[in-house]
């Protein structure tokens, strides 16, 4: 698996193709999806074949926003499997990293570690100290596809998608949670 080659095509893939309103969903959040990926990985002993399979999802999870938001992620896992075979993937390795892309669709429903890990890492923001200034890339990017068009329907929708989200890992427990608690406190107060 060159998985080191097939990251350098698919983030300039990313960076050419995906379109400019996507100013969250973008080859800046692959990379930091990758970084989180990586680093629950570490913490969670996970190492060798197992973290390239992961790393390869993170990279690819949001490829399908090439062809449009709907159904982004099974597109995801179309690009992966046109790409990964050029790259030394078998189709076993492709199979199980189509599972681990497929984990990241909300509501979330990994069906193993590596995907609860890369859920995890998807939504790793919701609980860090850059929470309002990722999320308010987020906001502008639905008001720019015209799913939101103020700021209080914003805050209703983040407070209803934070009190119901739960991390998968022990990792992002202790990591994250209490932030992420934080964090829908302060939304809370911003309501309304």
């Amino acid at each position: 698996m060159d998985y080191q080659s097939v990251r350098n095509v698919i983030l300039k893939k990313l960076e050419e193709k995906l379109p400019s309103y996507l100013v969250y969903h973008n080859a800046s959040h692959t990379s930091d999806v990758i970084h989180a990926a990586k680093e629950i990985a570490r913490a969670e002993k996970i190492n060798g074949d197992d973290l390239t399979l992961l790393l390869t999802a993170a990279l690819f999870h949001d490829s399908g926003y090439i062809f449009g938001s709907k159904g982004h992620e099974q597109k995801s896992c179309e690009i992966a499997e046109q790409y990964l075979p050029l790259y030394g993937y078998s189709n076993e390795q492709i199979s199980r990293i189509k599972k681990i892309i497929m984990a990241t669709k909300v509501p979330q429903s990994p069906q193993n570690h590596l995907g609860e890990i890369l859920a995890d890492a998807d939504l790793d923001y919701l609980g860090r100290d850059d929470f309002f200034t990722i999320d308010k890339k987020l906001f502008e990017e639905l008001k720019l596809t015209g799913v939101l068009s103020n700021e209080d329907e914003w805050n209703r929708m983040q407070e209803r998608f934070l009190e119901s989200h739960s991390y998968f890992t022990e990792t992002a427990k202790q990591k994250r949670r209490p932030t992420k608690l934080k964090n829908l406190q302060l939304i809370k107060s911003l309501i309304k």
